[in-house]
């Protein structure tokens, strides 16, 4: 079959590899669409932090948003899984320590992640093989698109959750990437009134249009003075949470799911005094059956975040920053593997 393979720092292309083969509870996948995140792109850049700690070496494949048809299925797995179309997640826990039997497969100390971590094959290929406990089924009222935008967009819902989001909030988003702009989504479907922050004047139109009542450009605008009940930060800038600290409300929570390529400076002190809670959000794991029904039922559509959908030909082009000409101003791209 066709996959993408990293073989270093820049250096990538379509090669033909063995047919993966599921193995007891697992499931072959023939992938139908995939989406691009900053995690692949760091990969291709050699800049992932996972590559200088031994976690992952090349050659990697790459690729954990995707969409697909089950096509196989191994020893102990339901035939009726065959034919149906599927997503899944990307955090693959032991399934026999304490964390995995609490439901934190994806804080593991021994998890695998698809495409990612400890060498588990990703989707940028024509065929993925993953467990079936990992799968999500999906409705036909969620196409390939909504379906490959459900491992990312689960993060941004899990946020939302997670900081307690109601209606009649004042709920503060930072960064308008693919997170920032689902977290919007998500918070104002819930009633909040929210506020998106960033530096890309696109991204904060696009913010707007899913649902934000107001925007701030960094270096440009005035930043709103405070007041907001829960702060979601989904940027990579090192002194964002500190601005996240400097606009929650005393008693509020904040949200952090952006991973800054530097460790960045946060008043604890302020913390502390203002009595707020933080939460760290590594994964939508817990989040993803609850992101298909939303996707289901119309709660929030994806749609709009993805630029172009191209073939999977294209993979390395768009890891080193090409987009075609006539794309969207979306943040996500997604590459049609089966046409």
């Amino acid at each position: 079959m066709r996959a993408l393979v990293l073989t270093g720092p820049e250096r990538a292309d379509i090669q033909q590899v063995p047919d993966p083969v599921a193995g007891p509870g697992e499931v072959t996948i023939d992938v139908s669409r995939v989406g691009i995140c900053g995690t692949d792109v760091a990969f291709f850049r050699g800049t992932m932090p996972y590559l200088a700690t031994g976690q992952a070496r090349y050659p990697l494949r790459p690729g954990h948003e995707w969409v697909g048809v089950v096509s196989a299925v191994g020893a102990g797995v339901d035939d009726s899984w065959l034919g149906r179309r599927a997503t899944g997640d990307t955090m693959l826990g032991c399934r026999a320590c304490d964390r995995c039997a609490r439901g934190l497969q994806h804080v593991c100390a021994n998890r695998t992640e698809v495409g990612v971590l400890g060498g588990k094959d990703g989707a940028l290929a024509e065929q993925l093989v993953v467990p079936v406990v990992s799968l999500q089924a999906l409705p036909d009222s969620v196409d390939d698109a909504a379906g490959a935008m459900v491992e990312p967009s689960a993060n941004a819902l899990r946020a939302v959750q997670d900081g307690g989001v109601a209606g009649g909030q004042r709920v503060a988003v930072l960064g308008p990437g693919t997170l920032g702009l689902m977290a919007v989504g998500f918070a104002a479907a819930r009633g909040a009134t929210v506020h998106a922050v960033g530096r890309s004047a696109s991204g904060l139109a696009l913010a707007a249009a899913m649902g934000a009542a107001s925007t701030s450009r960094l270096a440009d605008d005035p930043l709103p003075t405070g007041g907001f009940q829960v702060v979601i930060d989904t940027s990579s800038g090192p002194q964002m949470p500190q601005l996240a600290l400097d606009l929650v409300e005393p008693g509020g929570t904040v949200v952090l799911l952006g991973i800054a390529g530097t460790a960045g400076p946060i008043d604890t002190r302020q913390a502390v005094t203002n009595d707020v809670t933080i939460i760290g959000n590594l994964s939508g794991s817990p989040a993803m059956a609850a992101t298909v029904d939303a996707f289901a039922t119309g709660v929030v559509d994806p749609h709009p975040l993805i630029a172009a959908t191209v073939p999977l030909e294209r993979a390395a082009q768009v890891l080193a920053g090409w987009r075609p000409p006539d794309a969207g101003t979306g943040p996500k791209m997604h590459f049609a593997v089966r046409v």
